[in-house]
Parts: C-alpha cells; structure tokens; sequence
C-alpha cells in the first residue's frame, strides 16, 4: 500500500481537497486502484450536527456517514463509494480508545496521547485504506490523506506526530508528503511572496515531516524565479514545486497538474508501476470535459431559494449537480442564491428594497430550486417560492425539506388547510400534513435521522423522473427527519398532487410530481449527492432541460442528446457523433452553396459557352480520377 499525505499551510480552505482528489483523478487514469481518507481534528463524533455554516454543507455517504463535504470532492472526482470510517475526526479516536479502555483493553496502563492515541490513528488508517471503494470491489493500491486545518494548529498535533510515525511504520517508499501552500500576490506590488510557504514548510519540518511536493496555491501564474525560489530555500528540487493558480474551471486543475510531469514523480517517488509514455489520448475525458465547460455560449438563469444563503459552501453538492447537469445540456450555469426570508412578507415591511431585489430575482429566473434544511425560519419564503412556481409555471425541483414545503403550499392554498403545517414548524398544528417519524430518536439529535442509501419504487402512474431515471426502481441517499403524513395523501392526489415515488414499504413519499405542469418535481432524498461530472442527477438534469424548454424533446428521443437538441455553438464536438454531425452540417451547407453557383453559371451564356463536357473515363483508374 501506498501513502500521500496532504497537508496545508498559511491559511485554511486553500484548496486541499481539490489537490488531493485530483492526485486520485490523475492516479486512477493511469489505471491505479485509489481510496481517500480525510481527517478533521475537531472533537465532534461527525459532521451531522454542524451548522452548515461552520464546515459548509453535510455530505451523506452510502452507509449513512455524516462527514466533511470534502469527500464529496472524492466521490465526485474518483466516482467511488466512499464509507463513513474514510473520515476520522478526533472525537472518533478518543471515542475508540476510551471504548478500549473501559474494557481492559491495555490491562491496567496510563493511556496517553502517544503512544496509544498516535497508535489508533495509524492502525485506522492502515485498515481503512485497504477497503474496497469501488464497484469492481477492488483492493486499493494508493490512499490519499488528507489532514485538515493547517499546520501549527494544536488540534492537529496527535496526527502530525502519529504520521511522522508512521512514515517509519511503512518505509520511506511507501510514502510520500505533499503540501499545499499559499503564495500571495498583493495587488499593491504584484509580486509573488513566498514567505508564508517557507515558515509554513519550516513548521512542518520541525514536527518531523519533511514535504515530497509543494503545491503552491496563488491567484495568477507564478514564474520561473519565483519557483526556483521555493525550491531554494523548501530543500526540495524544483520539479517538485507544483503551482496552481486559479483556473476557468475546476476540471482544469488535473489537466494542469499532469502537465507538470506529477506522474513521473509519483512512479519514481512511490515506485509505482505505470507505463510510460502514456497513450496518446491520457485523460482525453476530462479534457473534453473542461473544454466543453469552458466553452458553452448560451445560459441557463437558476434561482436557489434557501436558508443558508451567506456561505456557499452550505450547498456546495447542489451546486455541483447544477452544473453538472448545465454542462451536459450544453448550457453555461448562471446560479442566484435568495435568502429564504426575503420573500416573505414581513421583510417587505422590514426591509422592502431586500423583498424587491429577490422577488425581481425570483422572477428573472428560468428554474427554482428549493433545497434541504431544518428549523422554522424562511418556511413561509420558501413556500412563496413553490406557489408562485406552481401558478406561473416556472420550472420547479424541491430537495428534502423542499418537498415538505410544497406539500404544505399545497394543502393550504389547494385544499384550503390554512393551518396546515409541519410539526416541526408546529407541533400543535390541527393539520400536520408533514409529521416526524415512528423511529426518529428526539433525545439525542446526532446521527438519529433517517440516513444512507434507500430504495425507491415508481407507482404505475406518468412520471418524468421515472423516464429521466429510466428505472423503475432506484437508490439514493437520504437525510431528514421528517416525512409527509400519510393520512393526507388521498386528498392531496385528488386534488392533483400525485406521489410517484415510494419507499418499498409503500408507506414513506418519496417523490412528488404535478402532472399539469412542465416540470414540478419534488423528493425525499438528496440526489445531488450521488451526481457525477460525467453522470449528472436525473432530477437536476430534468430543471435544468425543461428551464431551457428542451425536456420533452430529450424525453421523446429516450433521454438520449441529439445534435439537433442544441444548437451549433453548443455541440460537444469532442465526441465521435457530434464530430460527425459537424461534418454532416458543413458539408451540406457547402453542397447547396455550390448547387446554388452552378445555377447562376449555367444561366450565364459567357460561362456556358465556355463549358466543355469532360468524354467518358476508359479505364477504372481514370473513374477513380474523375470522381475523386
């Protein structure tokens, strides 16, 4: 087994996880078996009770794991299945030795942080990192570490010192350091410092690491000079000075990493055995897929009506199926965050210009998406949202909590329930047409909702997810405590508001369509979490196409994409049929223009006269000329 460690420096959030799934990325596409543990120092058990604006949004794994969204850096990157033990938290550790400790498990010594915590985090990683992540149930090769917050910070020093261990555990070829680190370039001057990385790598070497790579991290390219620099005073050759500057896209950051030669370092580092050269067409995919990033031409407007609105992250997964999906309708992602409570009407009395600016952004979208969460506040905003979707037609998907929330919409302005509300809103509402759930545990809130992979069943009824899926069955990963009261699902279907989707009981709601409407869907789960780069989310990719009003054009083709689906400046001409359809196009316009000019010239008598007929070829070759 092979080790990459990947530390940061200088500031937080530089950009580790992206650094480190693109080592995966890169790995993988040499055809190396790759699995991926992230550690965060903090006390908490999991990331299931954080505030999304602590740590941004909580990614949910198959197996029901709350962990950091960086693993859904992982997922996304290496399209693997990730398990909730490839993220180790601090609280995790002590929770394992205490749990060992209380049963007699080091017969009477003094537990301490080293050895016996330092010796958990090595023998934990050394078991996870050899768990099959992926479909083929293959044993990993590398695993890919990273350690999160920067180094220097005390709750990060067990794990510091259990690597520098380890590196000795596993032998010096095994194992490979790399540190990701910021070079800043104030606008004042426009001069790259590198100060920061130095003290930063001087940090890591005292503690007992000593970095394979630097990564460094800047806003505009860095030169040659300033490269050696690093290399000068880091100790390390200049080939291992990575830079990374911000890029048009992130699917660029692989194509720029290879192109600084990090596979020959990991072959000779690692001792890893990829042929090279490489084939000639090396991540041909992921340079198809930048390039058709960055050159989509035409938009698609989306409005985000949430309650997390400050911090992006907060919905980072929702946001990468958004563009997932853009990109594979051939349409550029243009994305508006509203804050839920803006559109209510006591902000209108409040503060009338917020109201304004986000009815007017409401309005000037194309699709609305309403996504996950908790608590009372913004509800109602969120429920102006569904309404006016509903009523002008707008293009509309609701994600968890937004399929309580237009459930709620429905049963007071269709069915005339002006009470109706959910008990977590309201407990003693007279109409709970959202209730929590028999198993839901209310004495303690960590990792008691319904969570992980779930099977969902289609009914025998028309539903556009149900062809966008092409399944009758699926499986997507939930978390929510609360679900839409059954007792209420005969009215709310008579009143048109049909279920088409169920959990195999029959008995949970998992998926909500309009029928009289292009594109009014709602569900249960959280599909963003299981979206691909290459594999975007069905129902995002229905908002997306019906935004765009191509939904029922690539439903009647078989959910499959047609040239003729977008137009010529959108066409993906790096595959084979939109190659061939470009062609196709080109030739036939120049077949006509020349038709066109040899009717002019026939009707000219200057031209014809001068027109001799060409005799009859004698042999196969003077044909083959002639035609040729």
């Amino acid at each position: 087994m092979k080790y990459i460690l990947v530390t940061g420096g200088v500031i937080s959030g530089i950009g580790k996880g992206v650094i480190a799934s693109t080592f995966g990325t890169i790995l993988k596409c040499c055809g190396i078996h790759v699995t991926s543990i992230k550690i965060d120092p903090y006390i908490n058990i999991d990331a299931g009770t954080f505030s999304p604006y602590e740590h941004g949004e909580v990614y949910v794994l198959d197996d029901g794991g709350e962990v950091d969204l960086d693993l859904g850096n992982y997922e996304r990157f290496l399209d693997v299945t990730l398990h909730r033990d490839n993220n180790i938290t601090t609280g995790k550790i002590y929770q394992h030795v205490i749990n060992k400790e209380r049963n007699g498990d080091f017969l009477g010594k003094t537990v301490q942080v080293v050895p016996h915590i330092t010796d958990a985090i090595q023998e934990w990683v050394e078991r996870i990192a050899r768990i099959s992540v992926s479909p083929d149930g293959a044993t990993p090769e590398v695993c890919i570490i990273e350690l999160g917050g920067t180094i220097g910070d005390i709750e990060g020093m067990p794990f510091v010192e259990a690597f520098r261990q380890f590196q000795f555990r596993v032998k010096k070829e095994n194992f490979c350091v790399a540190h990701v680190s910021l070079v800043p370039q104030p606008r004042a001057t426009g001069e790259s410092k590198t100060k920061p990385t130095q003290s930063s790598v001087r940090e890591l070497r005292g503690l007992g690491l000593s970095p394979d790579l630097i990564v460094c991290r800047s806003e505009n390219p860095i030169n040659l000079a300033v490269k050696e620099k690093i290399s000068n005073f880091c100790h390390v050759d200049p080939e291992q000075v990575i830079c990374i500057h911000d890029l048009s896209s992130i699917y660029r950051v692989p194509l720029m990493m290879e192109q600084q030669k990090i596979v020959e370092f990991f072959c000779e580092r690692l001792k890893l055995d990829i042929p090279l050269p490489r084939p000639r067409k090396f991540m041909q995919k992921w340079r198809d897929l930048a390039e058709r990033a960055d050159n989509l031409r035409r938009s698609v407007h989306i409005t985000l009506v949430g309650k997390y609105t400050q911090l992006e992250d907060s919905y980072a997964s929702v946001t990468k199926s958004l563009q997932h999906s853009a990109i594979a309708a051939g349409y550029k992602l243009k994305l508006t965050y509203i804050e839920a409570a803006d559109l209510e009407e006591e902000t209108k009395v409040k503060n009338p210009v917020a109201y304004h600016e986000a009815w007017q952004n409401l309005c000037r979208s194309e699709g609305v998406i309403v996504p996950g969460g908790f608590g009372k506040r913004g509800m109602l905003g969120k429920m102006a949202a569904c309404r006016w979707c509903r009523q002008t037609l707008k293009p509309f998907l609701g994600v968890c909590l937004g399929l309580q929330v237009a459930v709620i919409e429905y049963a007071r302005n269709v069915l005339d329930l002006a009470d109706a509300n959910s008990t977590e809103v309201d407990p003693n509402t007279s109409n709970p047409v959202v209730i929590d759930m028999p198993e839901h545990n209310t004495g303690q809130m960590g990792g008691t909702m319904r969570l992980g992979k779930r099977t969902t069943e289609f009914i025998e009824k028309p539903s556009k997810l149900k062809y966008l899926y092409g399944k009758d069955k699926i499986e997507e990963r939930h978390r929510h405590r609360y679900e839409v009261n059954p007792a209420y699902i005969e009215r709310l279907e008579a009143a048109g508001m049909i279920f088409t989707g169920k959990d195999t009981e029959k008995t949970r709601m998992e998926i909500m369509e309009l029928q009289d409407h292009p594109y009014y869907v709602a569900v249960q789960f959280h599909p963003e979490y299981r979206s691909r780069p290459l594999s975007p989310s069905a129902p995002f990719l229905g908002l997306i196409l019906a935004a765009v009003g191509k939904l029922d054009s690539y439903i009647s083709k078989g959910c499959r994409f047609s040239p003729k689906m977008m137009s010529d400046d959108e066409l993906d001409y790096s595959s084979d049929e939109a190659v061939d359809s470009k062609n196709a196009v080109s030739s036939q316009q120049f077949l006509e223009q020349f038709t066109k000019k040899i009717q002019v010239c026939e009707a000219t008598s200057s031209l014809t006269n001068g027109y001799h007929k060409q005799p009859e070829p004698e042999t196969e070759e003077e044909a083959t000329t002639a035609q040729t």
